[in-house]
């Protein structure tokens, strides 16, 4: 079974790859240089204890990169022609898409086999950038998931093959929820891989409605998530 990894070098997409190499091969990893940038202020404090956070539980603060796991292919982005032409040449079984910017149809078009993308959130409620933090923002509590779905043009809206619950826990912060976000991905990737490598195919679901398309969240709507995460976490029982 051959597989390839779409994703940018970041802590916890170094984890996912690092975690399901342990388990399956992947024969090469296309990772994305330039990341989508929005014309607004986005960053908040939170994201800074986050990744000291997964500095120190993913890795016990050692630096590791994507080259140090498996062979890795740098592109400016990953439609670019040079991307498609490596997918074409490797033609992989499998394509796991793991927090790059939108794939375009000439990626999808260069793949013979599977492509499956990695959702932070439920699609068929919150499609796009920053699903959990809009789960929250609108105190939707009850859409804490992760979903494998299959990928095709449409953002977000290919059929789904595997969903987890994120199960909060009590006193719980925001900066450690992308850390328990990854470690349930890792975990549907190794569940989707064996079903594909059991039966040569992935069973999947039409999802049941389109769900919104959000974008980038800024700052100071981070803050009132912020407070409202951990005020819900803080008055859990367990």
């Amino acid at each position: 079974m051959k597989i390839i990894v779409l994703t940018t070098e970041t802590l916890h997409h170094v984890y996912f790859v690092q975690k399901v190499a342990s388990i399956f091969s992947i024969e090469a990893v296309i990772c994305e240089r330039n990341i989508l940038a929005p014309h607004f202020e986005t960053h908040h404090s939170f994201e800074d204890k986050r990744d000291s956070h997964e500095a120190k539980l993913l890795f016990s603060n050692k630096k590791v990169s994507l080259n140090d796991i498996c062979d890795t292919f740098f592109v400016d982005s990953i439609n670019s022609d040079e991307s498609v032409q490596m997918i074409k040449n490797i033609s992989p079984d499998i394509i796991i898409v793991e927090g790059t910017g939108k794939v375009h149809e000439n990626v999808i078009n260069a793949k013979k086999g599977e492509m499956i993308n990695f959702h932070g959130g439920d699609p068929e409620e919150y499609r796009g950038l920053d699903s959990h933090l809009w789960a929250i923002y609108h105190s939707d509590f009850n859409n804490f998931l992760i979903t494998v779905h299959h990928l095709n043009k449409e953002l977000d809206d290919g059929d789904i093959i595997l969903q987890k619950e994120i199960s909060l826990i009590k006193n719980m912060k925001l900066h450690e929820l992308r850390s328990y976000n990854i470690k349930i991905a890792v975990e549907l990737a190794i569940s989707t891989l064996d079903m594909y490598q059991r039966h040569g195919f992935l069973i999947s679901r039409p999802q049941k409605k389109k769900g919104r398309y959000y974008s980038f969240m800024p700052t100071s709507l981070k803050t009132i998530c912020l407070k409202r995460f951990e005020k819900y976490t803080k008055d859990l029982v367990i």
